[in-house]
């Protein structure tokens, strides 16, 4: 089973880019489906979330009101609606799976790179001002 996520590209400032994110091979459950991203000299940092079951998302503080983490459960697809977008924004994204812990004590379940299992190759967003 991989993931496979597509969508980027290049916009400038105040652009939008939908990424998406699905799998392939056999059908798996996820816990959670979240979107990480890694600028060129820094480490990978998260951007959102979303728990299959309940839809509920959370956001990095940075990507808060701007992007929204919309999902077809049906296909077990996942997506980065991303808006308004900044130059602080270009870095490869990438799309990850949490199939194996379904609760953890803190909010890190989420946000933690550690905490995802699968990960699809990346995709290049670059935001030019």
């Amino acid at each position: 089973v991989q993931l496979q996520a597509s969508g980027g590209g290049s916009v400038q400032t105040g652009g939008s880019l939908r990424l998406s994110c699905a799998a392939s091979g056999r059908t798996f459950s996820s816990y959670v489906m979240g979107w990480f991203r890694q600028a060129p000299g820094k480490a990978r940092e998260f951007v959102a979330a979303i728990r299959r079951t309940s839809g509920s998302t959370y956001y990095a503080d940075s990507v808060k009101g701007r992007f929204t983490v919309p999902r077809d459960n049906a296909i077990d697809a996942v997506y980065l609606q991303m808006n308004s977008l900044k130059p602080e924004d270009t870095a490869v994204y990438y799309c990850a799976a949490n199939t194996k812990r379904a609760y953890y004590s803190s909010t890190y379940l989420y946000t933690g790179v550690p905490m995802y299992d699968r990960w699809g190759q990346g995709t290049q967003v670059t935001v030019s001002s």
